[in-house]
């Protein structure tokens, strides 16, 4: 059964194909030009940067998800901490998307909620 590790997993292998993009300014950046093809945001992250995410996302219509802390998103892609991470390749944003799915259950991406 899928679980929280294995999206980790999957987010160090995106990252070692340079298709994992984490920094704000880069994630907003991304998203903007349509690169983005999902965003992952920590629960923990700040309400400010959280908030233009989502904002962002919902305006170009890019899928995000809040999965893991920060210590664990940094972890996951060699860093110390990562508040968000966005995936800019369809093939690992569509894998992703599923193991958060079934990871978190059938409303992950629900599109009244998080999408």
């Amino acid at each position: 059964m899928p679980d929280a590790a294995a999206v980790l997993s999957l987010l160090g292998m995106a990252r070692r194909a340079r298709v994992a993009i984490d920094g704000q300014d880069r994630i907003l950046a991304a998203i903007s030009s349509r690169q983005a093809k999902l965003v992952i945001v920590a629960v923990d992250a700040g309400l400010n940067g959280r908030k233009k995410m989502f904002d962002k996302t919902s305006y170009y219509r890019v899928p995000i998800v809040e999965f893991g802390d920060k210590a664990e998103l940094g972890k996951a892609i060699g860093r110390r901490e990562a508040a968000a991470i966005a995936i800019v390749e369809d093939g690992f944003a569509s894998k992703l998307r599923s193991r958060i799915g079934e990871t978190l259950g059938g409303g992950a991406f629900d599109e009244n909620s998080s999408v």
